[in-house]
C-alpha cells in the first residue's frame, strides 16, 4: 500500500488532508515542522510527500534542496501562495506538481492516481538515452545530432512535472511529436493525449470546441457537448498554433491556466480542469504580442518552460536517419521493400528543407512511389532552390510602408518603420508569387501551416475588397 506524508503546520488543514488521503487507500503520516518531517522520512520513506511551503522552522523548499532525503518520493507542493516563480523553483528542485489550497477531493484524487516514484521515471529516461546511439530515436523523436540531444535533455527534465510547456519552432519541425513524447514520459501517460490545431477551427466554434457547450446554448446546440478540456481530463492537452486563437478566447484560456477551472458555453457552473497544457506556435510570440495578436499575460503564463525546436537545416546530419525511418514505415505499409542509394542519401543531406521534417517525409513518400525498382535513386528528390530573402533596408522616413510594393524577383526591400503586419503581408504575397501560387510550398517556406496561409490570404482579400 502506498505511503503518504503530509507536512503542514496548520493542524486542521493537515488533519483534513490526512483523512482525504486515507480514504484513497494510502497509509498517511503527518508532520507539522521540517524537523518532524525529516524524522518521519527517516522512519518510512513516503511514496508521495504533500508539502506546505510556510512552516515554523523554515520553508518547505528546504526539504527539496536535500536530494538524498526525497530522492525516492514524489513531491507535491500544497500552498495557498502558488505562482509561476514558485512552480519554476519547485521544478528545478524536483517537485512533480502543486495543489492550491483549499484542496478539493477531485484535485487530490488526480494527483494520487498518478503516483510514480521519481527513480522509475529517471530509469526510463536513462534507458532511452543509453539506446540513442544504437536506436537513433528518443521516444517518438528521431535524430542524434547535438541540437536534438539538447531537446531530449529538456524533455527529460520537464516530462515528470506538471508545468506548462511552450514549444516554438518552424512549421514541420515536429512540435506535436515533442508534446506526445513529453506526455508518454509523464505521470499522465495512462490518460488521454489530445492534440488540437487552434488555427484549423472556425473562430465561431473554437470556444465551444475547447470548453464544450450546454444543450440550447446557441442555435444548433441540440445536445450537451464535451470540450477538449473535459475529453483530455487527467491527461495532456496540446494546443498547437495557439497564437491563432482569438484574443477574447485567450482571456478565458488564461483564466483556466490560473484557476484550474472552466465553464461550458451556456453554463453557470464551473468545472475542474485536471489537464496539463502544452502549447505551441510556429511564429515569434513576442512579435505577435507587439502587434496585438497575442496577450502578453498569456505568453508569460504559457512560457513557464520554453522549448525551441531546431529547423531541419540546422541538423542535416539527422536527415539520412529520418529518411530511412520514414522509408521503413512506408515499406511496411505498402508491402514492398525499397532502399535509398548512397547518391540519394547524399542529395537528401544537402537540401535545405524549408518545410522541415514534414517536407522530408513527403519527399520520401513521393520518391518511393516514383521508384521503378528496389533502389530509390536521386532522380525524384527535391532540387536545391533559393527562396525569396527578407532584407529590411534603411529608407527615408517619408517613405511609408503602404507605398512599398514587393517586386517580382527573389527579394523584397522594406523601409525602416514598416509595421510587422505589413511586412508579414508583403513577404507572404511575394513568396506566393515566387512559387507560382503553389500554396503548400509557400506555407512550407514561410514556416506556417497550410490552414494559416489560407486564413491570412482570406484576411488580405477582405482588407482589399477581395482583390488580394
Amino acid at each position: 500500500m502506498p505511503h503518504a506524508l503530509v507536512v503542514d503546520d496548520d493542524i486542521d488543514s493537515a488533519a483534513s488532508l490526512r483523512d482525504l488521503i486515507a480514504g484513497e487507500r494510502l497509509t498517511v503520516a503527518v508532520a507539522h515542522t521540517l524537523r518532524d518531517a525529516r524524522r518521519q522520512i527517516s522512519l518510512q520513506q513516503p511514496d508521495i510527500l504533500l508539502l506546505d511551503l510556510r512552516l515554523p522552522d523554515g520553508n518547505g523548499m528546504d526539504l527539496l534542496a536535500d536530494p538524498d532525503l526525497v530522492a525516492n518520493s514524489e513531491v507535491v507542493l500544497c500552498t495557498g501562495h502558488a505562482s509561476i516563480e514558485t512552480s519554476v523553483q519547485a521544478l528545478r528542485l524536483g517537485a512533480a506538481d502543486y495543489l492550491i489550497k483549499p484542496i478539493n477531493l477531485k484535485q487530490l484524487q488526480g494527483v494520487l492516481s498518478r503516483i510514480m516514484k521519481p527513480a522509475a521515471l529517471r530509469a526510463e529516461v536513462e534507458v532511452l538515452t543509453a539506446r540513442l546511439d544504437s536506436s537513433g530515436h528518443f521516444g517518438h523523436l528521431w535524430g542524434k545530432s547535438a541540437p536534438m540531444q539538447r531537446i531530449y535533455e529538456q524533455i527529460s527534465r520537464v516530462a515528470g512535472t506538471s508545468v506548462t510547456v511552450f514549444i516554438t519552432g518552424e512549421s514541420g519541425t515536429g512540435k506535436e511529436v515533442v508534446a506526445q513524447t513529453v506526455h508518454d514520459l509523464s505521470r499522465r501517460r495512462k490518460q488521454p493525449f489530445l492534440a488540437v490545431n487552434c488555427g484549423a477551427i472556425s473562430p465561431n466554434l473554437i470556444e465551444s470546441e475547447i470548453f464544450g457547450h450546454e444543450k440550447g446554448s446557441f442555435t444548433g446546440a441540440e445536445r450537451q457537448h464535451q470540450g477538449f478540456f473535459e475529453r483530455a481530463s487527467g491527461g495532456t492537452l496540446f494546443l498547437d498554433e495557439i497564437t491563432e486563437m482569438p484574443l477574447d478566447l485567450q482571456v478565458k484560456l488564461l483564466r483556466v491556466l490560473e484557476t484550474g477551472r472552466f465553464m461550458r458555453v451556456g453554463s453557470t457552473v464551473s468545472q475542474e480542469a485536471d489537464v496539463r497544457v502544452i502549447a505551441a506556435t510556429n511564429r515569434d510570440p513576442r512579435q505577435l504580442v507587439a502587434t496585438g495578436k497575442m496577450r502578453e499575460d498569456l505568453l508569460y503564463r504559457l512560457n513557464v518552460f520554453p522549448l525551441d525546436l531546431p529547423p531541419l537545416r540546422d541538423r542535416l546530419a539527422d536527415v539520412p536517419l529520418l529518411a530511412n525511418h520514414f522509408l521503413q514505415g512506408i515499406c511496411e505499409q505498402e508491402g514492398a521493400v525499397r532502399r535509398f542509394s548512397q547518391a540519394a542519401l547524399d542529395k537528401l543531406a544537402t537540401y535545405s528543407w524549408p518545410g522541415n521534417v514534414r517536407e522530408l517525409r513527403n519527399a520520401v513518400q513521393r520518391a518511393y512511389v516514383m521508384a521503378q525498382g528496389d533502389v530509390i535513386d536521386d532522380r525524384w528528390l527535391p532540387e536545391a532552390s533559393n527562396g525569396p530573402s527578407f532584407a529590411p533596408a534603411v529608407a527615408p522616413a517619408s517613405v511609408t510602408a503602404a507605398a512599398v510594393a514587393a517586386p517580382a524577383g527573389d527579394s523584397i526591400t522594406l523601409p525602416i518603420g514598416t509595421s510587422m503586419a505589413q511586412a508579414e503581408r508583403l513577404l507572404t504575397l511575394a513568396t506566393l508569387r515566387h512559387y507560382n501560387h503553389h500554396k503548400e510550398r509557400t506555407a512550407a517556406v514561410l514556416g506556417i501551416s497550410l490552414k494559416t496561409l489560407y486564413n491570412r490570404l482570406k484576411e488580405y482579400a477582405a482588407a482589399e475588397g477581395g482583390n488580394a
